[in-house]
């Protein structure tokens, strides 16, 4: 079941809900450039098969919702996730987040307080930063980042196709690299561009330590885009968390070991 959800006046999200009648309630924030469909393999299997109520939103700018020129720092980010909880009135969910969107998930733990969340999943996060810096030497060169954003204004589909080149680490078919293309189309250029100008801005340290219910966090051990020391910052600074890791995957885990993925974040799920 496929709707739309006012996150604010004429910005309306779209959301995939399965099995709203499930007690169990998973709420999937995609990665950067895609959109819910990301998660088409979770949604099959734990959606599909397993029953349980998985919550899939497009982030503004991006897939299915619309596309406004503003609102694509974190903070805005994350109150959108809040509009989409209020809206379903839903509670006790585990919230997930790959890429950006682990760190969108991490700012709306610590500025709505976790509100309506009881488990929290970080998979291949973008946090606490996604670039170095002098306090935080493992993330990319802020040159990598800046090269991205003149990219998306200069050739769009160009930028998009070295990113799918580095984004996955098992062998993928040409078929799904023409899918994952794709769904970078789908965004806006100015939305593309905007979230990555947030990565340069934005740190996360104070709102990773201000998170109080059991975290999963996974990643793989060959990502190229959050390096996997991304994922040790975030276990150390998380309290209750454990860190999963996905030996051989890269950026994209929930496909190149997506059997195991599945099955970790469903044990996770009903523990």
């Amino acid at each position: 079941m496929g709707f739309y959800v006012m996150a604010e006046a004429n910005v309306n999200l779209f959301v995939e809900y399965l099995n709203p009648e499930s007690k169990e309630k998973v709420l999937f924030l995609h990665g950067w450039p895609g959109s819910h469909r990301l998660f088409e393999y979770q949604l099959d299997d734990l959606g599909g098969h397993k029953g349980i109520g998985c919550i899939a939103p497009d982030q503004r700018g991006f897939g299915s919702s619309d596309k406004p020129t503003y609102g694509y720092d974190y903070d805005t980010l994350a109150d959108d996730v809040r509009c989409i909880i209020d809206q379903l009135g839903i509670k006790n969910i585990t919230l997930v987040g790959h890429s950006t969107g682990g760190a969108i998930a991490i700012r709306y733990m610590a500025r709505h307080h976790g509100y309506g969340v009881s488990k929290l999943v970080l998979c291949a996060a973008a946090a606490p930063s996604l670039i170095k810096r002098p306090n935080f030497p493992y993330g990319q060169p802020e040159e990598v980042i800046i090269d991205i954003i003149e990219g998306t204004y200069k050739d769009r589909p160009k930028m998009l196709k070295g990113f799918g080149d580095m984004f996955f680490y098992q062998y993928i078919s040409e078929a799904f690299s023409e899918w994952f293309f794709q769904l970078g189309l789908e965004a806006a250029g100015w939305a593309t561009a905007k979230v990555a100008i947030t990565w340069i801005k934005e740190v996360l340290f104070q709102d990773m330590r201000n998170i109080h219910v059991p975290t999963l966090i996974m990643h793989g051990r060959h990502d190229r885009v959050c390096l996997f020391p991304l994922a040790e910052a975030q276990n150390n600074e998380i309290r209750n968390s454990k860190l999963v890791v996905f030996e051989e995957s890269g950026h994209g885990l929930f496909y190149d070991e997506k059997d195991k993925f599945n099955k970790v974040l469903l044990d996770f799920i009903r523990a």
